[in-house]
């Protein structure tokens, strides 16, 4: 009896056993993954976004650099340009004659705004300077007036001392003069002024005033000091920065560098007192003036953290005396990203917080029950045959296994056919649902599909709607006109027939505003004025309609190459809009007229409306695919797909409006160039 009795006890210490190691699994299974698996998936997306984050800060950077390089390339090809034309001007061999160039180079320095200008012979022989005073010295020795002497225009960025900006300019040198500024981690230096002028040199061949028909020529020379040039920065800062949208307290900035020293800045130091003197932080000053490398990178710049980027000034010969930079201050960007985090970090909290309780007592739930039923089946082994597992707090199969294995304990033998039976109703259940669970599947498919396609047709009704219009007023035209005198509406009937082809060319339409250089209409040269008189017949049952009173001025001489279609649908997209936005009738202007923008010549089509007009904060969003201030019945493409069609063809469309003042699209196209 006691061998016998010893496996009874043993068993359920192993059952217990198991069900500890299942109920570790239970509960690893529920919180796995939102303890373990989603925060490293969150943790890996943070680190790749926020390195995405600061990649897109740096490229700004990059490109804005690039901006200030070109605008510093084209000033000093401007000056270079500048120099070069008055020494081959009529108005200096004439000055020359009559002994007049002192006169003359005061004037042209005044007038290109240059620090000082003079004439040089190749022996060093001053001929001519301005201003007044300037008695330019040994000027032979600097590499853009020997190139100069030799028959080549050269510009480049010099560093004059004190002596040489008083002798080509008096009182230069104390404009040049500043007082260095204790910079945090700036290099170490002993200096406490710096007294160099960072200076835009040019020179140009010119014939010397006695050559008396000889080939002996000497040089124009001309320059601008850059220290405390602040006209530069502020023109270079507002190039780049004046339409950035950068984050709240966001600011851009730009610097010119003489060695290591903010000569020419709109970085503050404090208040509104600009931060000329200071100095850039040693490590950017190894990496750029020691190394010749171009920064990118997050940098100290006076008092903060900015997103900058440096790259060396080289002079004549090729030595590096400064450093081109521009940035924008990082704390703005590094708060938004930090808040991203921490919205992300406190979403996936509030997450945990909620589903963490839920999904202990979902593993609850069914341990406890399976618990419950092994220590049942450990009593009816061990001898007590009237052992149950008795009410299982629980409505699922756990439950339903439970009640069943209690009926199995009371008739085990006589309820196995009902069980199998009970068996096969399950699995009939269980196929009624999944081919229920199918069907609903394949509804929401269709579902889905569905409201696809009404998308799709609501943004193609939008573009419809124009010519359907069209067409509805002609025929009612047609209907009053028909009889015996129906040759008197073949204009109405022409014009249904250029609708219904329409029709068909707005249906590709966004096809063409997804691959617009695939879907080109057909080029010819267009008046303007014949086409917005074209689109007031199209629209004309409108207007009626809308009680809009027509104002028309047409003073275009030009033509523009365009596809008619084209610049007819976009005339007649901003015309359908501006009677929409006076729905009690108003005053619609349209305007044709020769304008140059951008130094090209063009035509502008102006369609004004005195309708209710476009808040602010939309305006900038009209163009937008996709946004409509309609309330109902837009899609947000008409806008959209017209600036597309006008920039294909160099042209672009602005807007202004008022708000219950109305609005004005203007539409510019490039002219026809006209043979000479």
């Amino acid at each position: 009896m006691e061998c016998v009795s010893d496996p009874g006890p043993r068993e359920p210490s192993t059952n217990r056993w198991r069900l500890r190691s299942v109920r570790t699994r239970l509960l690893a299974i529920a919180l796995l993954p939102m303890g373990a698996v989603l925060p490293v998936v969150l943790g890996f997306a943070l680190f790749w976004w926020l390195g995405q984050f600061d990649a897109l800060l740096v490229s700004k950077a990059h490109d804005d650099l690039i901006i200030a390089r070109q605008y510093l390339r084209r000033i000093m090809e401007r000056g270079d340009e500048q120099i070069a034309a008055l020494g081959q001007s009529a108005a200096f061999a004439e000055a020359a004659r009559a002994d007049g160039l002192d006169t003359l180079l005061e004037e042209r320095r005044k007038a290109l705004g240059l620090d000082f200008l003079y004439l040089t012979a190749a022996d060093g022989t001053v001929l001519a300077a301005s201003p007044a005073g300037a008695r330019p010295a040994g000027s032979a020795g600097w590499r853009v007036v020997r190139a100069a002497l030799e028959g080549k225009r050269e510009t480049a960025i010099d560093v004059f001392d004190a002596n040489a900006m008083d002798a080509v300019s008096p009182g230069l040198a104390v404009r040049a003069r500043l007082d260095l500024v204790p910079t945090p981690a700036a290099a170490e230096t002993d200096r406490a002024v710096e007294t160099r002028g960072l200076v835009i040199h040019s020179a140009s061949p010119a014939p010397l005033p006695d050559s008396r028909g000889g080939a002996r020529t000497g040089a124009l020379v001309g320059g601008s000091l850059l220290n405390g040039n602040l006209g530069f920065v502020d023109t270079l800062n507002d190039l780049i920065y004046a339409h950035a949208d950068l984050p709240g307290g966001g600011q851009g900035t730009a610097t010119l560098f003489l060695d290591d020293v903010r000569v020419a800045t709109n970085v503050r130091l404090f208040g509104n007192r600009r931060a000329l003197g200071t100095r850039v932080s040693k490590e950017v000053r190894d990496a750029v003036l020691g190394r010749g490398r171009v920064w990118l990178d997050s940098a100290f710049v006076v008092n903060d953290r900015y997103i900058s980027a440096y790259e060396p000034v080289t002079d004549s010969t090729g030595h590096r005396v400064g450093m081109l930079y521009v940035g924008f201050l990082e704390q703005p960007f590094r708060l938004a990203r930090w808040a991203m985090v921490a919205a992300v970090v406190a979403a996936f909290a509030l997450a945990a917080l909620v589903t963490i309780p839920f999904l202990l007592r979902l593993a609850r739930a069914i341990f406890k029950p399976l618990e419950q039923m092994n220590r049942t089946i450990a009593a009816v082994d061990a001898g007590d045959l009237g052992a149950r597992i008795g009410t299982v707090p629980s409505g699922d199969e756990i439950g339903l296994v439970a009640r069943r294995f209690d009926e199995l304990l009371e008739r085990l033998q006589t309820r196995d056919a009902e069980l199998r039976a009970f068996a096969r109703e399950l699995d009939a259940r269980v196929e009624e649902r999944t081919r229920q669970l199918e069907e609903t599947r394949r509804q929401l498919v269709m579902s889905e599909k569905l409201a696809s396609i009404g998308e799709i047709t609501a943004g193609v009704a939008h573009e419809i709607n124009n010519p359907i219009a069209v067409i509805q007023g002609n025929l009612e035209v047609a209907r009053e006109a028909l009889g015996p005198a129906a040759d008197e509406v073949r204009t109405e009937f022409d014009l249904i027939d250029q609708q219904v082809h329409r029709v068909n060319m707005i249906v590709t339409r966004l096809l063409q505003f997804a691959r617009p250089d695939e879907y080109a209409g057909y080029v010819e040269t267009v008046v303007p004025a014949e086409v917005v008189t074209d689109c007031l017949v199209l629209v004309r049952h409108l207007l009626e309609r809308a009680d809009v009173a027509i104002e028309r001025e047409d003073t275009a001489t030009r033509t523009v190459e365009i596809s008619r279609t084209e610049l007819q649908q976009v005339v007649i997209n901003l015309m359908v809009n501006a009677i929409h936005a006076m729905p009690e009738g108003g005053l619609l202007r349209l305007k044709t007229q020769d304008n140059d923008y951008s130094g090209r010549e063009g035509v502008a089509i102006e369609v004004s409306d005195t309708g209710v007009g476009i808040p602010a904060d939309r305006l900038r969003k009209i163009f937008d695919p996709f946004f409509t201030t309609r309330t109902h019945g837009g899609t947000g493409l008409g806008l959209s797909i017209s600036y597309t069609l006008i920039a294909r063809y160099g042209g672009t469309i602005t807007v202004h409006s008022e708000l219950e003042r109305g609005s004005i699209f203007v539409i510019w196209l490039p002219a026809v160039r006209r043979p000479h």
